[in-house]
């Protein structure tokens, strides 16, 4: 029974399914080949799912493990495609004419397809553009690079959405990466106060605000915090905050200049300074003999004192600031889960 069931499995594999030339495929060596593919696969995804946990632990040499991650993926895989066609024993030579008319029909139809994965090579060796930088390209799109694909770049923007950018564009359009090399980079916020403010008065109560923000590097000789005066509007003099935060913030440059933004209002508010409104106005100098407060009372009007602008700008709440510190939080707790955790000593 047994010898009958084995004669009957032997013919059963070598079961001719079709010829190709001098070679023949049979139902064995298609599974025999299905099965080395199945493996490659598989272990292509187990040493990927192992290196990124060593390239999660060591945070310097991540950019070289991943380059060997994406090159071990790709080596199994294609190993085992030619191990299955060695497998199935096929004659190559006697389709050297329908494997070049094929060749021309892919060169045509995947050239699209060959561009990007040799474009994704270029990235991965170039290492100008890596894993965890923020990128911005001229079409708008900016946001951390979390992963370079064989077709495509996948970024993750500042709302937690994924967007997937062909490899090409990464090399043939210009593109500003924000943290290469470096993580400091340096913002310019603008504002506007109205004509007859003491730019120096101005300078003090801005910079006061822009240093109680968290994110604000100190004070170096290369990198200062800074007023700028750059020009004269039709309705106030034309400032800029010059600013050098913190790599958490460059990640987050929209967060940044809303939490810049926010304290820049506080602090001219709080100081009694006017931000006008690009409009024209009429000023009326004296009302019955009396100007200023005391000219709104006598129409039944609040004076604008800096006493009540200094409250309210303590009451305001810098909701773009508490993001920022939300998310550098969150960045600090995925850097401490990635990191190996040490054995307890008794």
């Amino acid at each position: 029974m047994g010898d009958l069931i084995a004669t009957d499995f032997f013919h059963f594999t070598n079961y001719e399914l079709v010829r190709l030339g001098k070679s023949s495929i049979t139902v064995g060596g298609l599974a025999a080949a299905i099965v080395i593919i199945a493996v490659a696969i598989l272990a292509s995804r187990l040493a990927a799912s192992a290196l990124r946990r060593v390239r999660g632990r060591a945070s310097q040499a991540a950019p070289s493990i991943y380059i060997f991650e994406k090159l071990t993926t790709y080596g199994l895989v294609v190993f085992g495609v030619i191990a299955a066609f060695s497998t199935l024993g096929l004659d190559l030579s006697s389709l050297t004419l329908f494997a070049g008319a094929l060749g021309v029909g892919l060169g045509f139809g995947m050239q699209g397809i060959v561009k990007e994965f040799i474009s994704g090579l270029v990235l991965l060796f170039d290492k100008l553009i890596r894993i965890g930088d923020y990128i911005e390209l001229q079409t708008g799109e900016r946001g951390i690079v979390a992963e370079i694909g064989p077709r495509a770049t996948r970024i993750r923007n500042n709302d937690d959405l994924d967007v997937l950018i062909p490899n090409s564009r990464l090399i043939e359009a210009p593109v500003t990466n924000w943290t290469h090399q470096n993580g400091a980079r340096r913002m310019h916020i603008p504002f506007i106060v109205a004509y007859g403010a003491d730019k120096e008065k101005v300078r003090e109560a801005v910079l006061r605000a822009a240093h109680d923000i968290p994110f604000t590097l100190k004070d170096t000789s290369a990198r200062k915090t800074q007023v700028w005066l750059v020009g004269f509007a039709t309705h106030g003099l034309n400032f800029e905050l010059v600013v050098w935060p913190a790599l958490e913030a460059v990640k987050r440059p929209n967060a940044t200049h809303a939490a810049y933004t926010w304290a820049i209002e506080s602090a001219l508010r709080s100081g009694g300074f006017e931000i006008p409104l690009p409009q024209q106005e009429l000023r009326v100098r004296s009302v019955f003999g009396e100007e200023g407060d005391a000219a709104r009372r006598a129409l039944g009007l609040k004076g604008h004192r800096a006493e009540t602008a200094a409250q309210e700008a303590q009451r305001s709440i810098n909701d773009a600031a508490e993001d920022l510190v939300r998310g550098a939080r969150q960045d600090a707790a995925a850097q401490r889960a990635q990191q190996p955790k040490t054995p307890k000593t008794k």
